[in-house]
């Protein structure tokens, strides 16, 4: 998409500058405003030097003084996830942040949680934000073997700081095995307690594939999540 002028800043900018900028640029604004949010909020997380990748509070610690806000304020907002991982023999099955007993696991650069995974991007997704590849870069080496918890709370922590809310919550986990039915609820208490939200909001569905393609044939676990958020008067 082409833009009558480009701008590229790291510090954060008043309101009074960026309606200056509206008024004398607004083709501009709106990717300006998505292109500061990222620009800051990848310096902040890549600039770390104390990351623990194991730690769920260590991405807020450092990244809390980052300013994100979404392009535009609305009443609520919607957002869609979705995340595939490989199964191999010699990893651990983690779902939800819950270790599942199976003879394979996700193959990842992290843990592989496809069903955090998704769930981030869902939430990131509906603040108009860049996804979790882009945050959380697979060829960075502080992310290696990271539980996808300290994913999460940042998402979380950015939806807070944005003026939003969980409304609820529906994901989908798709998978021919393990039965997931025996976990169901363990993992969606890990969720809700991940998510800060009540279990009346959260729901998780989990289906087989039919014995279909690689979903079907045990090589593969996917899953789907669509978020509502609140905005917080």
């Amino acid at each position: 998409m082409a833009m009558a002028t480009s701008i590229h800043c790291t510090t954060p900018i008043s309101n009074k500058i960026l309606s200056k900028l509206h008024h004398q640029h607004k083709p501009s604004r709106a990717c300006f405003t998505r292109n500061s949010v990222f620009l800051s909020l990848k310096s902040t997380v890549r600039n770390s030097s104390s990351l623990a990748p194991a730690s769920t509070s260590a991405v807020e610690a450092e990244t809390q003084k980052s300013s994100v806000t979404p392009a535009k304020l609305l009443p609520f907002r919607v957002g869609h996830g979705f995340d595939l991982h490989r199964l191999e023999p010699g990893y651990p099955l983690i779902i939800g942040g819950i270790n599942i007993p199976h003879d394979r696991g996700c193959e990842a650069h992290s843990d592989g949680d496809v069903l955090l995974h998704c769930v981030v991007d869902a939430i990131l997704g509906a603040l108009g934000l860049p996804d979790i590849g882009q945050i959380f870069p697979d060829n960075d080496p502080k992310w290696k073997g990271a539980a996808s918890s300290v994913f999460i709370k940042e998402a979380v922590r950015l939806m807070h700081e944005s003026g939003y809310e969980l409304g609820n919550l529906d994901a989908t986990l798709i998978l021919q095995r393990p039965k997931v039915s025996p976990h169901k609820e363990v993992i969606r208490a890990n969720l809700c307690e991940l998510l800060g939200a009540d279990p009346s909001v959260v729901n998780l569905k989990a289906k087989t594939h039919e014995k279909v393609d690689s979903l079907g044939e045990n090589r593969s676990i996917a899953a789907h999540t669509v978020v509502l958020l609140t905005r917080k008067y």
